[in-house]
């Protein structure tokens, strides 16, 4: 089902491809996700299955998500959910058959969205995981990694966040180890880009040579 104004239910975000920006709310016990029309989440590629995952609520209110046997995979922030459902986490990065990139929101963020306070310069509402700029929402929504990237300058505004910090705030923490400076840098780029595509002419972050990055809020 796609997204209405309903408060406190979980939903899933594509992030790209098609379908970018487009929402549906998790609604009941199960969630269907594949190709064929009667589905609950239609992704009409052709790597992905006919009936390809399920996102189902167990007895104690959490959600979980299940392969149901698809020929490509189903990944939840880079592990291939195999043949146990995996817990989703707010935030969680879901892929389709690799093919297509879904975010999980939990319901404590689908909260009524309230715009406050000056329009000029780069906002984020977190209890919507919203990107503002000068009053504009940024659509689609970032991915999980840049959204973590831009919360962690957001927080840090006006101080140099290293590499270290970035990394430690940004990937899961059994993906640590092998994160590479080009990694971190093509992320901020992504961000960069996505964040000049409504203000492209203020940097909102600044590269600090030999020491990491700085937002630079308007």
């Amino acid at each position: 089902m796609e997204m209405s104004e309903q408060p406190n239910i979980p939903m899933l975000v594509a992030y790209e491809g098609k379908l970018a920006g487009q929402r549906w709310l998790v609604e009941g016990d199960s969630l269907l996700i594949g190709r064929s029309p009667d589905c609950d989440v239609i992704l009409p590629e052709r790597p992905v299955s006919r009936h390809h995952a399920r996102i189902e609520r167990t007895a104690d209110g959490q959600y979980v998500i299940r392969d149901l046997g698809s020929k490509n995979g189903t990944y939840v922030n880079g592990e291939e959910v195999r043949d146990e459902p995996r817990v989703l986490q707010d935030g969680d990065e879901i892929q389709i058959a690799l093919c297509v990139k879904l975010g999980f929101v939990g319901a404590d963020a689908t909260l009524p969205l309230v715009v406050e306070g000056p329009t000029r310069g780069l906002r984020v509402d977190r209890a919507s995981r919203r990107v503002f700029i000068g009053g504009q929402e940024l659509t689609p929504p970032l991915s999980p990694a840049q959204y973590r990237l831009l919360t962690t300058l957001l927080d840090a505004e006006g101080r140099v966040v290293t590499r270290e910090e970035i990394v430690a705030a940004v990937w899961p923490e059994e993906a640590k180890a092998g994160i590479t400076e080009q990694a971190i840098d093509a992320l901020v780029r992504r961000l960069r880009e996505r964040l000049a595509s409504l203000d492209p002419d203020h940097n909102y972050i600044v590269t600090v040579r030999g020491h990491g990055f700085r937002l630079e809020n308007r």
